[in-house]
């Protein structure tokens, strides 16, 4: 090409640079830019021409490099985005093509053309890499900072700080919050992809991390936990789920994450349990392993409302169990009517939503029997009616 020709582009970079600017002030989300950001953008702009003339003095061999970007701050990748920075360069070569054949040297306009073409194809890949490496970046920091925020949960320091840092990585408290736990995922396992996809299709709220050798799940949302808790369930890697109890904002999460976490360590123990599984089915097993807000739970819930009923309800609970389960020997132990004992173990069922009729049920209440009487709570005669 000849020099004539680069050298009308060199001196013409400038009204270029400031025609272009012009066209992209069209665009909506342009316009839209703070004044600083606009400014950053023509600076690219200017940069990207100079390199374009350089380009051209040296045959047009060499791939331009991604130095053009160097001009403007890291954030302006955060407020452009890789689509939007598409757009900018199809103005600038629009005005590189309609000014081409003014610029060129006789004979030279479709040579420049083609070169124009040339050079934004190179500048598209450039601007592909400068924010491939922005999003590394901000994948790797966002993947720390998440980590902290997830280890403040498990830890119970959640102040301030750790609620700016969840606001920074797209956390928006809902109606509701809960902690789900389950294994960790294994090597090459793409489910923690998947399921950001899923929460983000759904309009959750979701922070994850690695935490007592498991994976945890903090969830927020709007509509009904229970059927989008069972969605995100489904998404974990194979083995059990465990679900903590819900709480309206995420400083009153770190009992969910304690109560999931303590969960899933007991959750050997019930091979059947279904999946998810609430921390609160998991009392007994929790029990067993010295969890102490479970063993808590077992006389508030269960013992402590039966003893304020009168007394007989617990009686009859410890007779039935201690009995094999037998209604007629439960009566005949109690000098009561076997319907009398029907009744009262509906009357049981109701008031601590456990049925003594079912094993697993039967299991825990007959865990906070044992628990009352370890503990000198066991029923006395001043206490029945």
């Amino acid at each position: 090409m000849a020099t004539s020709t680069w050298r009308r582009v060199q001196s013409a970079s400038g009204r270029l640079s400031r025609s272009a600017v012009q066209r992209m002030e069209q665009l909506p989300w342009f316009a839209a830019l703070p004044a600083q950001h606009r400014a950053d953008v023509g600076l690219v702009v200017q940069a990207g021409l100079a390199a374009f003339t350089t380009w051209l003095k040296e045959g047009g061999d060499a791939s331009p490099a991604p130095e053009v970007f160097a001009a403007a701050p890291r954030e302006l990748a955060r407020s452009v985005s890789l689509k939007q920075t598409v757009q900018l360069i199809r103005v600038v070569v629009a005005v590189l093509e309609e000014e081409a054949p003014r610029l060129a040297a006789p004979g030279e306009g479709g040579l420049l053309g083609e070169q124009v073409l040339r050079y934004s194809r190179e500048i598209a890949f450039a601007a592909a890499e400068v924010y491939a490496t922005a999003a590394e970046a901000r994948g790797a920091w966002d993947a720390r900072v998440e980590a902290g925020v997830v280890e403040a949960l498990v830890r119970g320091q959640v102040g301030e700080l750790t609620r700016s840092r969840a606001t920074s990585l797209g956390w928006v408290t809902g109606r509701w919050v809960t902690a789900l736990a389950s294994r960790a995922p294994g090597p090459g396992d793409t489910s923690a992809e998947l399921l950001r996809a899923h929460a983000r299709y759904h309009g959750l709220s979701l922070l994850s991390g690695e935490a007592h050798g498991g994976l945890l799940v903090v969830l927020s949302g709007d509509d009904d936990p229970d059927r989008f808790v069972a969605r995100v369930a489904a998404e974990l890697p194979p083995g059990p789920v465990v679900v903590g109890p819900f709480a309206p904002d995420l400083g009153a999460a770190v009992a969910c994450v304690q109560e999931a976490l303590a969960g899933l360590a007991a959750a050997p123990a019930w091979p059947d349990a279904p999946r998810p599984v609430s921390s609160r089915q998991l009392l007994a097993e929790r029990v067993v392993l010295g969890d102490e807000s479970a063993r808590r739970r077992l006389l508030e819930e269960i013992h402590k409302p039966l003893v304020d009923a009168g007394g007989d309800l617990l009686e009859t609970a410890a007779a039935f169990l201690d009995g094999g389960g037998s209604v007629e020997g439960t009566a005949r132990t109690l000098f009561v009517h076997p319907n009398t004992v029907r009744y009262r173990l509906k009357r049981i069922a109701e008031m601590v939503s456990y049925d003594l009729l079912t094993p697993r049920d039967a299991h825990v209440v007959r865990l906070a029997v044992v628990l009352g009487r370890v503990d000198g709570l066991e029923v006395t005669d001043k206490n029945r009616p």
